[in-house]
């Protein structure tokens, strides 16, 4: 019989900025002699660091009470604290609300900012954006969007429904539809289904087509062409990351403003908003899992590529 994993406790730290508190559980098995000693190794913020938030007071049991440098290793003991936020660049673009509920919020995330934290990118991220501006801080995202894509993401209000709403990904049953601007190619034949297999290795900015067995499929069908640009419906039904940019770069149209395909630039820098990626997540819809409601939702916005090039292209 297999048995039920226990729960974490509740964080006994509220958020800051948005943000949940980092929360650690020691391992069943170690031979560290102090908690102080495990986290020192565990973390690479280094024994000064560490020395310094116990000394504060930063860290903290699951009854909210201050860990010391002297409080013992405890295998399956829960700690919380707060890591120092980065110096982040400031998105200069609304995240924009189209529906909310008790349930969920559908929110239109802007070229740019990313979706929830990772990395460099924290508070300034849309979960933690909302959080702040809806006053709703057990909001979370049931997927996401990479950062220099815009367009629909889907929030859930109510922790313990969160699963239900992350199923209807998992399964494929959430309708996404995508937009790009890429080049026009006479001599492509669409609409078209591509199927391939795509690998991301962690650490790698981008992600590439080897041979084996297709884990990616999207179909591109082109909407409409002038002046030797296009403009794409891609309809995928998998979630590989990067799929849509390789599909469209390995069609020979790569997106306009991409930074990795075909030929890997690097990542944008902070602060460089210049030439957004025209890549936009058009329509998200689906039959929503706790009400049993039909949900269609269609982003406004309009892909500067398209609608003045000369504007995105300065």
């Amino acid at each position: 019989m297999m048995r039920r994993r226990t729960p974490p406790p509740p964080s006994p730290l509220p958020q800051r900025d948005g943000v949940d508190p980092v929360r650690v559980r020691l391992p069943a098995e170690g031979a560290w002699a102090t908690v102080r000693d495990h986290l020192v190794a565990r973390l690479a913020a280094g024994a000064s660091v560490i020395d310094e938030m116990l000394d504060a007071g930063r860290i903290v049991d699951a009854a909210g009470r201050p860990v010391s440098r002297e409080t013992a290793y405890l295998p399956g003991m829960y700690v919380w604290f707060h890591r120092e936020l980065p110096d982040e660049e400031r998105v200069p673009f609304a995240v924009d609300v189209v529906y909310q509920d008790e349930h969920v919020v559908v929110a239109d995330k802007p070229h740019f900012l990313a979706t929830t934290p990772r990395g460099s990118h924290v508070a300034e991220t849309a979960l933690a954006r909302l959080r702040r501006e809806l006053g709703v801080p057990t909001l979370g995202a049931a997927h996401r969007l990479d950062r220099l894509t815009a367009g629909l993401v889907l929030f859930t209000v109510r922790p313990e429904e969160r699963g239900a709403y992350q199923s209807l990904f998992r399964d494929r049953r959430v309708g996404k539809e995508y937009e790009a601007v890429a080049a026009y190619d006479p001599g492509l034949d669409l609409p078209r289904t591509v199927r391939s297999r795509i690998v991301k290795e962690r650490g790698v900015l981008a992600a590439r087509e080897v041979e084996g067995e297709p884990n990616a499929v999207s179909r591109i069908e082109l909407l409409e062409h002038r002046h030797g640009l296009a403009r794409y419906r891609l309809l995928p039904s998998t979630g590989q990351t990067h799929q849509l940019r390789v599909h469209m770069s390995a069609l020979g149209v790569p997106i306009l403003g991409d930074p990795l395909y075909p030929v890997v630039a690097g990542p944008v820098a902070a602060g460089d908003f210049r030439r957004p990626l025209q890549l936009l997540a058009r329509v998200l819809e689906f039959t929503d899992p706790i009400t049993g409601r039909e949900h269609r939702f269609v982003s406004p916005r309009v892909l500067r590529a398209w609608s003045s090039y000369d504007e995105w292209a300065e």
